[in-house]
């Protein structure tokens, strides 16, 4: 199973709009709108073993509404 079905992401909590969990240089995970651009911190992860737990990190911050809103222009 990979790791996009095994983390469950809830609408944006500012624009309800579609979540999307994202991989960085293979260092660190994230979700992002891709609405509004809103996202998370990334959750950085440093070996294989730690690479579900980063993301599934990422995907609790976006359930709880723990997100970045940006605004027009940055």
């Amino acid at each position: 199973m990979s790791i996009y079905e095994e983390v469950m992401l809830a609408d944006c909590p500012y624009c309800g709009g579609v979540g999307l969990l994202e991989e960085e240089g293979g260092a660190d995970w994230y979700v992002i709108c891709m609405e509004c651009g809103s996202q998370t911190a990334p959750m950085e992860f440093k070996s294989p073993l730690e690479r579900l737990e980063a993301a599934k990190k990422a995907a609790n911050q976006w359930n709880h509404g723990k997100v970045i809103r940006m605004g027009m222009g940055e």
